[in-house]
């Protein structure tokens, strides 16, 4: 979709599940993702993203009590849309993401549509071994149908194209999903899926075209700097995220400055979070009492 006029979403990833080992300047305490959050969305973000840690041991938590208090902190201060990642391994990845589903608080949620080996060059030239990032199929249908009961719209991390062709697939197979977003995942630093070059962003639009066409698509990605394709991405009026999450690891750039400098590129075709909203045809706020839509209480038990 090219346009001049299309509104841009600015979100910002805060933190990721790095640790300070590999990205020193993110947040960690409950009290950091919130006072980021918060600063991130007066300068300019309309998205959240962020992963809950254990302060105590500074280690990425599934603890949907901490996701809860993120989330309300930064709700109670801003209006903006905040959503958690799922957990990177277990029996059940979306455990926490029904209990803040059931909650009412959730109006996005990750889900990824594929599994894919993670490695970083530099541990490759060092003779380390990465890791796999393994989603059954089987998870993404529980993802999938948590989306279309309690009515928050998945954002599809797509590593690798195959990560697009089954994400449509499975999201064509389940009713009343809302809109899922297409996030394209680049990297300079690890081996996955394309570097953040212009015929890769091209190729991933005819795909998506074919594939989940009229689609929202945002640029993301792990360890990469994505400055290569803004321009690109800006002109066909492609969405944005930024944060440390997806920086160079060891970046010394603060997540305020990179929402910052985002806004400074995107300027008058920054989209509010209203516009988000009104896009994806979302209500405002999120969903009273257990989180269903009104009209979708009695369907919860169909499957």
């Amino acid at each position: 979709m090219d346009s001049g006029q299309e509104k841009i979403w600015l979100e910002v990833a805060l933190n990721g599940g790095w640790s300070r080992g590999r990205q020193p300047l993110i947040p960690v305490s409950v009290r950091e993702i919130v006072d980021e959050g918060i600063a991130c969305v007066r300068a300019g973000a309309s998205i959240v993203h962020f992963h809950a840690y254990d302060e105590g041991t500074g280690l990425p938590s599934d603890n949907a009590d901490l996701y809860l208090a993120v989330i309300e902190g930064i709700r109670e201060r801003v209006d903006a849309i905040v959503y958690p990642t799922i957990a990177f391994e277990g029996e059940d990845r979306y455990a926490f993401v029904e209990v803040l589903a059931r909650r009412g608080v959730l109006e996005w949620a990750a889900l990824d549509t594929g599994s894919v080996n993670l490695s970083h060059f530099a541990d490759i030239d060092a003779g380390k071994t990465g890791t796999i990032y393994s989603n059954e199929e089987s998870g993404m249908r529980r993802g999938l149908r948590l989306a279309s009961d309690y009515g928050f719209h998945p954002s599809f991390a797509c590593y690798e194209p195959g990560f697009i062709r089954l994400g449509a697939a499975l999201a064509r197979s389940i009713p009343h999903i809302p809109q899922p977003i297409y996030r394209l995942m680049f990297s300079h630093g690890m081996t996955f899926g394309f570097p953040p070059d212009s015929y890769a962003l091209e190729a991933y639009r005819k795909l998506l075209a074919a594939e989940a066409p009229g689609a929202p698509i945002m640029i993301a990605g792990l360890d990469v700097e994505l400055s290569h394709l803004m321009n690109d991405a800006l002109a066909a009026g492609i969405h944005w995220r930024v944060g440390l999450e997806d920086a160079p690891l060891g970046c010394q750039v603060a997540n305020i400055r990179l929402v910052e400098e985002a806004v400074e590129q995107i300027a008058g075709r920054l989209g509010t979070t209203v516009d988000v909203r009104t896009a994806l045809k979302q209500p405002s706020g999120a969903q009273a009492g257990n989180g269903l839509p009104a009209d979708r209480e009695n369907e919860r038990g169909r499957d």
